[in-house]
């Protein structure tokens, strides 16, 4: 059998996933009459075998090359059991190099990515398993688990497509706010961890302000009455939580109709760059400020609250579909705007929505969404007043009437 030039490339892949496995497995080998059976040579072979195995006899001579070096793993095994560990890490990942051999021979990208991931895994074992047994608790591993269940179980498995009355609901689109909700307050709680309240609370502030702008504001002005040496850090949480609300309204109109972000696009950049720069001259102000190093911390994030939020966006969905249906333009406005006291996602996504079922125009969701918007200002400002008290608030409210009213200023200029 003559090997073309394709062939020799992908050999070559395949003996250089064996030997960059191989090294780390060499640097763990160890000495003496315990050492362990396989070093750099033994996984450079074994990667060669499933490239070759696999090139001469496809699938029926891999398995027997296979089941061959298993057999001669297992009596390694056995021969180095009285060893302290007695793991089977190398074992599997001679397994898996052999594998990773024959899979070059097809796909030689994802094998060399697999390979580098494979090494990059054996040689953060110490910080790996430090980080499981002594930094990550008990609660934190069952939010992971939580989170990585929503993610990677139920989402998949939920319909993607508009169903029920008015066909105003998409369990697919709903179940992927759930998921990015927790997954944005969990990114906000290790920031909290790693960072302390100086720098941590700032940065929680702006990833909270994904899930709920409104409820950022509330937390952290609650934080501020309650620990008024966190009045800078909380304040600069807050304003930057706005920043992340107009990031997180392009992103979901974005995902659910592109063209409704188009017609959008010019209050939106006015109202990111007005809180923006609110933002950056409030957090320069804070960081100036003394803040404690430590703070007492709570859970990764509420699950129910994110089921909460997504039940709520399918109720808007359903009465502005609903409202739009009866009363057309006048009922959409109408419930958007009620609707934005509560949340200023959920009917930008409704309206959004309505958009790509054909119900509206692109440029008829500029005044719904930014009512909607406006209404949900009012209630920051509310919100602001009573969970952190006049100077909380008096730090706030410019730079909330500062954004919306650039958003509206944005929206004259795209349309006069």
């Amino acid at each position: 059998m003559t090997l073309l030039p394709d062939s020799w490339m992908r050999i070559t892949v395949a003996l250089g996933i064996g030997l960059l496995i191989g090294v780390e497995r060499e640097r763990r080998k160890g000495e003496g009459r315990h050492r362990a059976p396989a070093g750099i040579r033994t996984y450079a072979v074994t990667a060669l075998l499933g490239a070759i195995g696999f090139e001469l006899g496809g699938v029926p001579l891999l398995a027997v090359v296979a089941l061959a070096v298993a057999g001669f793993i297992a009596l390694g095994y056995f021969r180095t059991r009285p060893r302290s560990d007695p793991g089977l890490t190398s074992e599997m990942v001679q397994l898996l190099t052999l594998l990773l051999g024959a899979l070059a021979m097809r796909e030689p990208l994802l094998a060399s990515a697999l390979g580098v991931t494979v090494a990059l895994l054996l040689a953060a074992r110490t910080r790996i398993h430090t980080f499981v047994r002594e930094t990550l608790t008990e609660a934190e591993l069952h939010d992971a688990l939580v989170l990585a269940g929503a993610a990677l179980v139920i989402l998949p498995l939920m319909p993607d497509r508009h169903m029920g009355p008015f066909d105003a609901i998409n369990p697919h689109l709903l179940w992927i706010i759930v998921v990015l909700m927790m997954a944005i307050s969990a990114g906000g709680y290790i920031a909290l961890r790693l960072l302390g309240p100086r720098y941590g609370l700032p940065v929680a502030g702006l990833a909270s302000g994904f899930v709920s702008s409104s409820a950022t504001i509330a937390s952290m002005g609650s934080l501020a009455r309650r620990k008024s040496e966190l009045m800078a850090a909380a304040t600069g949480g807050a304003v930057l939580s706005t920043v992340a609300t107009i990031v997180q309204m392009a992103l979901i109109l974005g995902a659910a109709h592109p063209p409704t972000l188009g017609a959008l696009a010019l209050p939106l950049l006015s109202a990111g760059a007005a809180a923006t720069a609110y933002g950056g001259w409030v957090l320069r102000q804070a960081l100036r400020q003394n803040t404690p190093d430590t703070i007492e911390m709570g859970r990764a994030f509420s699950f129910r609250s994110a089921l909460m939020l997504a039940a709520m966006m399918g109720g808007v969905l359903l009465a502005a579909a609903a409202l739009n249906s009866w009363l057309g333009s006048a009922g959409l406005i109408a419930g958007t705007a009620i609707a934005g006291f509560a949340d200023t996602h959920a009917p930008a996504v409704s309206v959004a929505s309505l958009v790509a079922g054909g119900k509206l125009g692109a440029d008829d969701a500029v005044v719904p969404i930014l009512l909607a918007m406006s209404t949900n200002t009012v209630t920051k400002v509310v919100l602001a007043f009573t969970s952190g008290g006049r100077g909380f608030a008096l730090r706030i409210v410019p730079g909330l009437i500062l954004t919306i009213a650039a958003a509206w200023l944005g929206s004259l200029a795209t349309f006069g």
